[in-house]
């Protein structure tokens, strides 16, 4: 297998395309074979990022590059930024307002979930500037 690259524009505020980049990724590494237990976790950490960036950083963009062996992830946006990237790794806090909450997001455990589904996640971020996370899963 070459390395395949993908490339997704996220748009902000809008909940009915979240998830299509994470899906597309999904239908991408199911055609290449990939084991279903890699794939899961690929399509749920980049799941709650994508949601991630539709809620709190106003959409952004997400790299993909699958090789033979990894899939990583590199997700960017030009959002307000996290404050504390400690607290909020803990599973259950969550900065979102409440009109999100109430569409059944937002919960706080999207960072947390992230963190659990790849080998590798590094979080940039600078308040006021955006967030980069970069994950990597082994194949």
């Amino acid at each position: 297998m070459n390395t395949i690259k993908l490339h997704y524009i996220v748009d902000g505020d809008d909940f009915t395309r979240a998830g299509e980049a994470s899906a597309s990724v999904k239908k991408t590494l199911r055609q290449l074979g990939i084991d279903p237990n890699i794939i899961r976790k690929v399509a749920i950490a980049l799941y709650e990022g994508e949601i991630n960036m539709v809620i709190h950083a106003h959409g952004g963009e997400i790299k993909i590059e699958i090789s033979p062996t990894s899939i990583d992830m590199l997700l960017k946006d030009k959002g307000k930024g996290i404050e504390n990237i400690e607290l909020a790794m803990q599973e259950g806090y969550s900065t979102a307002p409440d009109e999100v909450r109430s569409l059944g997001f937002g919960a706080g455990m999207g960072l947390s979930n992230m963190k659990k589904n790849t080998d590798s996640m590094i979080i940039d971020s600078t308040v006021n500037v955006g967030t980069t996370v970069h994950m990597i899963i082994n194949i």
